[in-house]
């Protein structure tokens, strides 16, 4: 009985060993940004708010992108194709992005997570239009 409970074991630790973990998808900032000087990204777009040393790395706070974008009413569509009733009415958006830089002790960015942004409906979020150079189709 006692081998059993020990060859299951042993079974269960060796699938264990077996699993793999699918790496997590990159945004389009952290592909465009991943493995280049930390510098270049602050001379771009500005300084950082805040940093954090995290064992060998630092985290650094970035905030900026700011604009105001007019977004216009939109309406619905009669059956003979002219415009009917008001369906939501213009609006400012007021955009800006806030990203975490994971920077290595040579100053490489090794990882950009989004923490504040705004997505557009079938186009890119606002941080990938400012930090990636991504434009709206």
């Amino acid at each position: 009985m006692t081998l059993r409970v020990f060859a299951a074991a042993g079974l269960a630790l060796v699938l264990a060993g077996c699993t793999t973990i699918a790496p997590m998808q990159q945004n389009a900032v952290e592909a465009r940004w991943a493995g280049q000087p930390a510098g270049v990204f602050f001379a771009q777009f500005g300084p950082p708010i805040a940093d954090v040393q995290s064992g060998g790395d630092t985290l650094y706070s970035w905030k900026g992108g700011y604009r105001n974008r007019k977004v216009p009413a939109t309406y619905a569509k009669k059956a003979d194709g002219s415009r009917g009733k008001q369906t939501s009415p213009a609006r400012t958006e007021y955009l800006s992005c806030s990203v975490q830089l994971t920077v290595s002790s040579d100053y490489i960015i090794k990882s950009v997570r989004l923490v504040g942004d705004r997505r557009q409906p079938g186009g890119p979020s606002w941080c990938e239009e400012v930090l990636a150079g991504a434009k709206a189709s």
